[in-house]
């Protein structure tokens, strides 16, 4: 089966009067779902005219500045010449990646609504601190449960058979998914841990350990 990605452009007009300039650190980097990344450009101009200097290179995306929750190569590129990013966008998944990705704070700017606001900090530590819980879990769990997605670009069976020859003492079930389906986990109830390694942000809807994280 084809697959046809559209990009959806937003058509509107931004108000860069609207972004609190005066709230962003010196050195900025700026960052956008696909939506808003053509203005990035415009941005920039506008924060270094308010005394910014202001950051923003290509990463594995199509465009410059442009994101994705769980890729944010466009912000570790610059994350050592910032203070902090600039999200262009809307929600909170694309600024929560950024953050969990380079440990740096990040503004958001909703050119739609015309919202400012910086991510609050609570919101990344309580997924550190899952991410702390779960890893205790995994090294005291002896039934461990392996999401495996078979989509392009997410697998990663072979880290999952690495992982099973990491540690000897575990059983390890790799279990495959397509699409992942949260309820399927349920019939493997006796599985004491799960680890991930399709989409590293399921992680903020079930109790899962991404492997990444494992030590």
């Amino acid at each position: 089966m084809k697959t046809a990605f559209i990009e959806a452009k937003y058509k509107g007009k931004i108000r860069l009067s609207k972004i609190k300039a005066k709230k962003l650190p010196e050195k900025t980097g700026l960052t956008a779902s696909v939506q808003f990344a053509d203005f990035l450009a415009d941005i920039k101009e506008y924060l270094e005219s308010n005394g910014k200097k202001v950051f923003f290179e290509k990463g594995d995306q199509k465009y410059p500045g442009q994101v994705l929750g769980c890729e944010q190569g466009a912000a570790k590129k610059i994350s050592a010449l910032v203070d902090a990013f600039l999200y262009v966008g809307d929600g909170r998944f694309h600024p929560v990646g950024i953050s969990l990705g380079t440990g740096k704070d990040v503004f958001i700017f909703n050119p739609v609504s015309n919202e400012f606001r910086k991510l609050d900090k609570k919101d990344i530590e309580a997924i550190k601190m899952k991410r702390k819980a779960q890893l205790m879990k995994f090294h005291s769990s002896t039934q461990i449960g392996v999401i495996v997605s078979v989509k392009r670009g997410q697998d990663r069976l072979g880290d999952a058979l690495k992982l099973r020859k990491r540690f000897p003492d575990k059983n390890f079930y790799m279990v495959l998914f397509d699409a992942v389906d949260y309820s399927q986990l349920e019939n493997f109830n006796f599985v004491e841990c799960w680890v991930n390694t399709a989409c590293p942000r399921i992680e903020e809807d079930i109790k899962v350990l991404n492997i990444d994280e494992i030590n």
